[in-house]
């Protein structure tokens, strides 16, 4: 590095990476935007569709009237639908959540026999195979993830699958795996059971944006609605189904997966482009930094070029002048 034009050409491919990485956060801060208009848009349904299904769930009766609602006594496989990037360039963001699921599968490794849980993945995001490249882990399925989802559609193919999966006995249990968004600095990787749908599952809800004012969201509101009913005497709500409970919750059910998965998708969305503005900003701070770092060396290897050079002339003079 003590030749000049070796440190400039140092500084120029910085500079040429400080633009790449400029507009790079620039882009994801355009698709940040838009992402979390999206969560911000559909959040409130997802979360009191979810509270609605809570509510059915228990009504007497209601819960052995659909699989979807029924929990089962022995746990023998779960499925993990995992919600990654495509790309890269985003930080810790796939590391925490890949983490995050490997966590949970570890801590129910056994069920109430004692036997253990066999556990897969269905991928959304091209990043979620390292699941399988560094814990081993078997992939059922994987699907294509946009960057930036728009209708139920996108999701449809997986909730499909996942209802399907489980009414078939393939699953005892079905998770998903996605990031939430909580600010453009803050992210933070969750696992949710979304079938069967139980209120006694930990992190029913999505989302925790700004104010947390989602219903239900804590045991407190749990334990004041229980003692509202215990000084009433009302247990249950009274819900009137048109043609039948069965036929209603054959088409709500579902419709409910779908939702949830969508509104995992958009926090994941929207956390990641978060997440790739940070890292980009960072990088680019990191650009700037070695650039005045390498400039300053410049100077000072250009500064000892030029002083060894005058250094040079004075000793060919004043050798001339002693002849």
């Amino acid at each position: 590095m003590s030749n000049t034009k070796e440190i400039q050409r140092r500084i120029k491919s910085v500079q040429n990476t400080r633009k790449i990485t400029s507009a790079m956060e620039m882009v994801a801060a355009t698709k940040m935007k838009r992402a979390a208009e999206a969560v911000l848009a559909t959040r409130t349904y997802a979360n009191l569709s979810w509270e609605t299904i809570l509510n059915l769930s228990q009504v007497n009766g209601v819960a052995s009237m659909h699989p979807l609602l029924t929990r089962r006594e022995k746990v023998k496989k779960v499925g993990v639908i995992l919600i990654t990037s495509n790309r890269g360039l985003c930080g810790g963001f796939n590391n925490k959540i890949i983490q995050k699921a490997h966590d949970s599968v570890l801590k129910h490794p056994y069920n109430k026999d004692n036997e253990p849980i066999e556990t897969e993945f269905i991928l959304m995001g091209k990043r979620g195979r390292a699941i399988y490249k560094y814990y081993g882990y078997n992939i059922a399925a994987e699907f294509d993830k946009p960057d930036l989802a728009g209708t139920v559609n996108e999701v449809a193919p997986v909730a499909q699958m996942a209802v399907n999966d489980f009414l078939a006995e393939k699953y005892d249990k079905i998770m998903v795996a996605y990031t939430d968004y909580v600010s453009a600095s803050v992210q933070v990787p969750r696992v949710k059971q979304i079938l069967p749908v139980d209120i006694e599952a930990q992190d029913e809800y999505l989302g925790i944006m700004g104010q947390d004012t989602r219903v239900g969201v804590d045991k407190e509101y749990m334990e004041q609605k229980s003692e509202k009913h215990a000084s009433t005497g009302d247990h249950t709500q009274e819900y009137t189904f048109e043609p039948s409970p069965r036929e209603v919750l054959d088409e709500m059910v579902p419709r409910l997966v779908e939702v949830q998965l969508l509104q995992a998708l958009l926090e994941s969305n929207a956390s990641e482009h978060s997440a790739r503005m940070n890292a980009m900003h960072q990088a680019t701070d990191s650009a700037n930094e070695i650039v005045h770092d390498l400039t300053l060396y410049y100077n000072k290897a250009r500064q000892a070029a030029i002083t060894s050079e005058i250094s040079e002339i004075s000793a060919g003079a004043n050798a001339l002048s002693d002849q």
